[in-house]
């Protein structure tokens, strides 16, 4: 489920069965990208990835989860599985 931009969630806001919430979930993000630029929607694909490398911190790292509304990084910080999912993306952007 979208939410806004090039950021997606796990679960629905709200309903996850969890009491309060949580931010837009990173990876999920780059693993769009990656399934896009494997099935031949490369120009879609680099699109959401420009915009994700721009939701970057400062430093270019990323959390494992970020505020849609404000672009906060949320969770943990720096995320390994957010920067992989970023490598993965690139690569299969490399490769199409």
């Amino acid at each position: 489920l979208g939410a806004g931009g090039p950021l997606l969630y796990r679960y629905p806001p709200g309903e996850d069965g969890l009491p309060g919430g949580e931010g837009a979930f990173l990876p999920c993000s780059f693993w769009l990208v990656t399934a896009l630029a494997r099935t031949g929607l490369v120009d879609e694909a680099m699109r959401l990835f420009d915009e994700l490398l721009a939701l970057a911190s400062p430093l270019g790292l990323f959390g494992e989860e970020m505020d849609p509304a404000t672009g906060r990084h949320l969770g943990n910080f720096p995320q390994a599985l957010t920067h992989a999912g970023l490598v993965q993306a690139a690569l299969a952007l490399r490769d199409a």
